[in-house]
């Protein structure tokens, strides 16, 4: 079966790799590059999350990844 998860990207203004939400437990978010340790959430918590990252020297976008379970 075939879940889709959402992780947040972040990128930055300027020449910064893009970057993604790891955890939201404290504020400001933790962010790493590796997608691997990406925060795996569902499409309601991830909407919340790109929201509260989003500022005028960052954009965020939502995606998707598939998960097989």
């Amino acid at each position: 079966m075939n879940n889709i998860k959402f992780v947040v990207k972040v990128n930055h203004r300027g020449t910064r790799a893009p970057a993604y939400v790891q955890s939201i437990a404290r504020m400001p978010f933790q962010m790493t590059t590796n997608l691997k340790l990406a925060l795996m959430m569902g499409k309601y918590e991830a909407e919340d999350a790109a929201k509260a990252v989003q500022n005028s020297q960052r954009t965020s976008e939502l995606v998707p990844i598939r998960v097989h379970s």
